[in-house]
This record gives C-alpha cells, structure tokens and sequence, in this order.
C-alpha cells in the first residue's frame, strides 16, 4: 500500500544502470537471440514453435498474477464525516458501493467522540492502517494528522453544508429524530426532558442557550482543523488550519447542496470505490430508502434569531464559502458542466445579516436591534 514518492523514483532509476547494466545487458541479448530465433523457425515452419507458446503462456500468467496484487491509487481512504451533513445517506450508497466493488468498508458505532487523546489518535490511526487494503473507513471524528506519528496519510474526503441549515437539522434531529420512526429520536437522546424537547428555537438562539450559541454551534471547522485543543476555538488560527488541510490533505470536500455533483466527482476521481455511484443514487429503490434519513419538525428561525445565529457561524460560514469555491474550481478542472444551485441563504442576506450585527458582541451580551420589516433583508444593495 505504499507508493515511492517522485524523488525516490529518480533515485531508483539512477541506481538502476549501475547494478544491473551487465547482467540486463546479457538477459535483452538473450531474449533478442531467442525471439529471432523462434520467428525464423516459425516462418520455415508455418507455425510457431511450442516454446514460443510456453513462454506466451507464462508472460499471461504473470501478467494476471501481478495485476492482482497492484492496489489501486490510493487505496486508503478515510471519510470523516461531519454530523447531518448526509452522511447518512452517503454511508448507504457505500455499503452497496463496498459489495459491488469488493473494496472494505469499515463504518466506526462511535458518534459522539470526535476528539481524542493523543493516545487515543495513535491506537485509531494503527487500526486503521491495519485494515486490508483497497478500505474506506468512516466516522464522526475530527482530522487525524497520521503523518505526525509516522504513520502513512490516507486520502481524505467530506461533505459539509451550509453551517444554518446543519444546525437546524441537528437541533431538530436529536428531538424528533428523522422518518425512520417517528420514536428513535427517544433512544437517541432518552434523558431529554420535555421542556428541552419542545424548547423554541428562537427562545433557544435569542437567549444563548449553550445548545444555540458558541462553542457548540462552531461545529464544521474542527473536523478540518484537527485535534488541536485550539480548533476548537472559534477564530481565525482554527479557520486558517482547516483551510490548510483541505487544501492538503483532502481529495474532495463536496457540499451537499450539490450532492449529485459531488457523487460524479467521486465516481471520476475515486473510480474502484464509487464507479456507478449516481446510478445508484437515482434508482428507485435506493430513493426509498434515502427519503427515510431525512429530519422531520423542521423551523425556519425568525429574522432575529437568524442574525444572531449567523454571527455565532461567521467563521463557519467563511470557511464553507472557501469549501464551495474550492468544489466549483474542481468541478471546472474536470470539466464537469453542471448548473450550480444557489446556497440556501443568498450572499446579499448573509451580508445585511453581518452588517446589521453590532461588533464586538460577546456571547452572553443580549442583542438589542431595531429589525425592520422582513422585506428589507431581502433587497439587493
């Protein structure tokens, strides 16, 4: 599973001459002797001779023998995937995608540990790297730097979405669960109390219930940023470092506004794993099984409520901005010509909602703004 690096090909090759130019030399000379040797006496013979046929029939069964044992590039795949953000769906397409491509899938029970003791990342990066290769293995956790234990890197993937629509389904989610079952939401959180249940968003956001307000609401950076104590701080090193390693250490972070689109860059760039992912995802059957992850109960946050929370996600929101920029510049390197869909909340919203939130605003300052009429938020500057 482990490939030379470009340097040490160069070095391989230089050395190469050196050590084997006799003995190279006599074996090309040898073969050359005996395949002229074997076409002349093919041509007085009108047909080829049975060591020909011998030889022939070796080279085939080498060729078999080694092609099975080459891995295919990269054959270690890892999918850190951030909460309600379609994991769930993208886990269902991988366990069909997994039997059909015969590559192993290893789908972490864990959910709510995502950050880890140094030990802790040490014993999770040795397991696996123990996995039998071609895996993709897949889990709630934040970025793992396997490099800085000496351990070779996987390729990483994601998935994020915009950071108000993410904290909307989970804060629905974990109260009212999704169409599986109108009382898995029960096994999920059983020692939620009805008044937390049924708690109103907006009461939730406007008044700083730590559910709706920082850190627990900077939720998509630390997934990118690592196991660093200070990813976890909302701020601009956090956001930095995510960026970096996107940039570094990911194959495709996709959004899933663009799911579809995502799916196809996936099948083009991961073929041994997602080949004929789309097809999948479009069939009638998989869609019936699809529509049942999806969160019921869902609000929509007053105006208010959405100003206070977009300024809790400003750094979210500028690191999802980066994500979706990054996804449009591949989609354009690969050539894929697809109509992108607008965000979930247009620029010029985001931007009244930023400028319309006084700054600095600490996060137990009560916010007191005249709003005006909803209208207003929605016109173009």
């Amino acid at each position: 599973g482990s490939y030379p690096s470009f340097f040490g090909v160069k070095t391989l090759l230089s050395v190469l001459p050196l050590r084997f130019s006799l003995r190279g030399y006599g074996v090309c000379m040898a073969t050359l002797f005996l395949f002229c040797f074997g076409s002349l006496f093919y041509q007085l013979n009108g047909g080829p001779p049975k060591i020909l046929l011998d030889i022939r029939q070796y080279l085939e069964y080498m060729c078999a023998f080694l092609s099975s044992q080459v891995l295919p590039f990269p054959s270690q795949v890892i999918y850190n995937r951030v909460g309600k953000c379609g994991s769930r769906t993208v886990v269902i397409l991988l366990r069909l995608l997994a039997e059909k491509h015969q590559f192993n899938l290893v789908s972490s029970d864990i959910h709510n540990k995502t950050r880890l003791t140094k030990h802790e990342q040490v014993d999770l990066m040795k397991n696996i790297s123990s996995i039998p290769q071609p895996f993709l293995y897949t889990r709630h956790v934040h970025f793992l730097n396997f490099t800085r234990f000496k351990i070779e890197q996987p390729v990483y993937i994601n998935i994020i979405r915009d950071p108000i629509n993410r904290f909307l389904s989970n804060y629905f989610f974990r109260r009212f669960g999704d169409w599986r079952g109108e009382q898995n939401h029960l096994i999920r959180t059983p020692g939620m109390k009805d008044d937390e249940r049924y708690l109103d968003i907006n009461v939730c956001i406007l008044e700083n219930y730590p559910e709706c307000s920082n850190p627990r609401v900077f939720y998509i950076i630390p997934y990118f940023c690592g196991q660093h104590p200070q990813c976890r701080e909302p701020g601009v090193w956090a956001l930095e470092r995510a960026k970096q390693n996107v940039l570094e250490n990911y194959l495709l972070v996709g959004i899933l506004e663009e799911l579809e689109d995502v799916l196809l860059l996936l099948e083009r760039l991961l073929p041994h794993y997602f080949t004929g992912v789309l097809n999948i995802y479009k069939s009638p059957d998989y869609r019936k099984m699809g529509n049942m992850t999806g969160t019921v109960r869902k609000q929509t946050p007053t105006l208010e409520a959405l100003q206070v929370l977009y300024h809790h996600m400003r750094y979210e929101y500028e690191f999802y901005n980066f994500v979706r920029d990054q996804f449009h510049l591949t989609k354009k390197k690969i050539g894929l010509k697809s109509v992108s869909k607008p965000p979930a909340y247009s620029n010029d919203f985001l931007r009244q909602l930023a400028l319309r939130t006084p700054e600095p605003l600490d996060e137990d300052e009560e916010l007191e703004t005249d709003l005006e009429d909803a209208n207003s938020w929605l016109v173009h500057p």
